[in-house]
């Protein structure tokens, strides 16, 4: 798995949830808007931070973190679902994403982590 390819999904996620929070706002949603968009964001930094790392432990570090906020942003995406801020599809869509970059993330930490 390529990290590239990984820093590609969270940036395509990113926007995808910064629209998302545009959306929120224009119904007069700010509570779960702001949070959403928080960890939502922070995914993709945390990845990007993580290139950068002074060392494996850090890079691990970011990982994790990166992963405790796609976590998060699962949950924002379930509570805005159930609701209905926001319907079945993009529910689907946006938890699909957020899956498969978590997956990514949990085998990019247990690759790291073993190469330690």
């Amino acid at each position: 798995m390529s990290e590239s390819k990984l820093r590609n999904l969270s940036m395509d996620f990113s926007i995808q949830i910064i629209n998302l929070v545009k959306e929120l706002k224009g119904k007069h949603e700010s509570v779960i808007s702001n949070q959403i968009g928080r960890s939502g964001t922070s995914i993709g930094a945390n990845i990007y931070e993580a290139n950068y790392a002074q060392g494996k432990k850090d890079f691990i570090s970011k990982l994790e973190i990166a992963l405790k906020e796609a976590s998060e942003t699962g949950y924002w995406l379930e509570l805005l679902y159930k609701t209905n801020y926001i319907n079945e599809e993009k529910y689907k869509s946006l938890n699909d994403q957020c899956t498969s970059i978590r997956v990514m993330l949990v085998a990019s930490c247990r690759t790291a982590k073993s190469n330690s």
